[in-house]
């Protein structure tokens, strides 16, 4: 199983934009209609720290994320924004659940 938590911080200004990208990201992962990739992205309450979080069973399935045009464009915008704080990303570990994964 692959765990991955990605945070940043974006300019006040850039949002909007931001939420947008990540919406058409959104839209054609869910086009690929692969019920095995768990994705999700998440305002924190400062209104500009987004934190991604993304389960895949395997690493081919998280493969698919960077396959998809649309989330090249999102990384690509995101970068020349300038972020406040740019993408740390973490590797994780599931310890428990509550539910099944997949």
């Amino acid at each position: 199983m692959k765990i991955i938590r990605v945070t940043y911080t974006v300019k006040p200004e850039y949002v909007g934009q931001n939420k947008t990208n990540i919406e058409q990201v959104m839209k054609d992962l869910k086009a690929k209609n692969n019920s095995n990739t768990k994705y999700a992205s998440y305002l924190e309450e400062d209104g500009v720290t987004f934190m991604h979080f993304a389960q895949y069973p395997d690493e081919e399935t998280a493969k698919i994320l960077n396959d998809i045009p649309s989330f090249a464009k999102f990384r690509k915008e995101l970068k020349e924004s300038g972020p406040v704080s740019p993408p740390k990303a973490e590797d994780m570990s599931l310890v428990a659940s509550a539910f099944d994964l997949f």
